[in-house]
This record gives structure tokens, sequence and C-alpha cells, in this order.
């Protein structure tokens, strides 16, 4: 089964701006919360979420299509029981990749992010990545090789969402530290507020595609 180009644009388009995993989804709020302090923090924890994102639509769909719903596999519903607990393995493994590498190639950054990185485990945009499309893309019709680029596909674009959604938020955050704010309203109230108000304006992209 083919994609024309019009389905590949509506699922970059999609999952950049109308289903936003954050400001959409309401998906992984806190890294968006948490790590949108600084410009910098927030580019570094969103290629970290766009390798582990990509990563692990890859391997969890290999492991879902090509292990769990394999003809000689399948009669042991291994779909139905495991699917949820390989995938967080996978994701767990990923994200140890991850901190291995920024400890020893950008300690900076590293520590920057802080108690954010290795959260990236629990994070649900990550899971969700992998579970929202994945009994579409499953489908008999699709070959492996078509379901494991939709899937890719699927991560790549989700995580750029995300990116763009903690780069945004980054900015403005950046920008109110030197607003002049009520007392009451400094640190997540006003985070909070502008998190809302992001959402709403991204809003706007519905119905474009």
């Amino acid at each position: 089964m083919e994609w024309t180009f019009t389905e590949y644009f509506a699922l970059m388009f999609g999952l950049i701006f109308t289903q936003n995993f954050v400001l959409s989804q309401f998906l992984g709020l806190c890294p968006f919360f948490g790590v949108s302090k600084k410009r910098d923090s927030a580019v570094g924890m969103g290629l970290a979420v766009i390798f582990v994102m990509t990563l692990a639509s890859v391997v969890t769909m290999l492991i879902y299509k090509g292990l769990f719903l394999n003809p000689s596999l399948e009669k042991y519903h291994m779909a139905e029981y495991l699917d949820i607990a390989s995938f967080i393995l996978v994701i767990a493994s990923l994200v140890q990749f991850v901190e291995i590498v920024l400890k020893k190639l950008a300690p900076a950054l590293y520590k920057s992010l802080g108690i954010f990185l290795p959260l990236i485990t629990t994070n649900c945009a990550v899971l969700g990545v992998t579970q929202i499309k994945l009994t579409e893309f499953a489908r008999p019709e699709y070959s492996l090789a078509q379901a494991v680029w939709l899937q890719s596909l699927y991560g790549i674009f989700g995580g750029i969402g995300f990116t763009l959604a903690l780069y945004l938020m980054a900015g403005v955050r950046e920008h109110l530290e030197t607003a002049m704010i009520p007392e009451s309203m400094k640190g997540m109230p006003i985070a909070v507020i502008s998190g809302c108000c992001m959402a709403l304006a991204f809003f706007g992209f519905q119905g474009f595609v």
C-alpha cells in the first residue's frame, strides 16, 4: 500500500502543528515545563527526544509486526501482554545510550538537562509515539518495511513537533525573566499560562490538512 505525497505532508504537518504531542495531545508536559527555561537546553533535550523517538519507533515496530504478529508466533498472543513492557525496555535502553554519549561528549549539556534526561524513559510522548499508530501501521496491507518506514516518520515528525514546542516555550520564558510579573505569578504559574496560550495558538492550524 503506497502513500501519496499529500498523505506524507498531512502526517508531517499534523505531528508538528495540528496534532503536536505537547500542545495538542498534552503528552510530555514534564520536560516541556522543566527544560524550557533556556533555549540551549531545550534544543539539547529536543534532539535527544527525536533520537529516542525515532529509534524507539523503528525497533518497536520490528518487535511488534516482525515478531509478535509473525504467523508462526501469533498463536501465543504476545502482542496482547508483552507490547508495553517490551517497548518500555527498548526506550529505557535508548535513553541509557543517550545518557552515556552526552555525559562523554557534552558534559555541560548533560548537567543542564539534569534529572529530565533519564526521565525520557517515562516521557508519555515517547511511549505514545510507539503506540498511537502502531496497530494502524501494522495492518496486513503494509509490508514490514513499509510499517517500519511509516512508524519511523511518525517518530521523527513527532520529535520535531516536540522540539519546536520546547524551543518556543524556552524563548518565551527567557523573555519572561526580564518582564514585570506579579510575584505570585512568577515561575510555574506564568509558565503554565504561557503554555496554554501557545496551545491555543497552535489550535489555529486546525483544518489546514
